[in-house]
């Protein structure tokens, strides 16, 4: 408890003064007034909550069923690699016919790689298994992973995976971006 002292002085000739109280100061409503609001902020705020993205992984085979079937035709996929400084490039070559031509750069906005990947599913042979294979390279930032996969969830597709960059792929790439 906080108290304010008063001196009390005769004054000069001897003329005595009027006597006056101790003043006193009671903090203790003072204390209960920021408790109340520390408990009322503390009730009202809102704690931000963590995004959380589904993905949706295939179930784990059982011990005597046989795993299926992974091999991706390329008429029914398109490769997307993720580079450096929000590059985006996309290719559906194998490595006999992946050179500086037909890796093709695009950018992250409707009319970037959402119109490719709508462009590769129309042309697709099997629209059914129409698959997206994912390559971020050692450079690519994880917010440009991430608007890929929100891509995935605006271009309605299902099927997609997310793999290392092959190294003939690798070889390409860095002679695109000129490394």
């Amino acid at each position: 408890m906080a108290e304010v002292q008063v001196k009390e002085d005769s004054g000069k000739g001897g003329k005595v003064r009027s006597k006056k109280q101790n003043t006193r100061v009671d903090m203790t409503p003072m204390v209960d007034l920021g408790f109340l609001l520390i408990t009322f902020f503390m009730f009202t705020t809102t704690f931000s909550k963590p995004n959380v993205m589904d993905l949706g992984l295939p179930a784990k085979p059982k011990e005597n069923q046989k795993p299926p079937d992974t091999e991706i035709k390329l008429s029914n996929s398109i490769s997307i690699i993720i580079g450096k400084d929000n590059k985006v490039f996309y290719h559906q070559e194998d490595q006999a016919g992946l050179n500086d031509e037909t890796l093709i750069e695009t950018n992250f906005d409707r009319d970037g790689i959402t119109k490719v990947i709508e462009k590769a599913k129309a042309g697709a042979a099997d629209k059914d298994k129409f698959t997206v294979i994912i390559k971020p390279t050692d450079d690519a930032v994880y917010k440009n992973f991430v608007d890929i996969l929100d891509e995935m969830a605006i271009t309605k597709n299902e099927r997609y995976g997310v793999t290392d960059i092959k190294p003939w792929e690798l070889a390409v790439y860095k002679k695109k971006v000129g490394e």
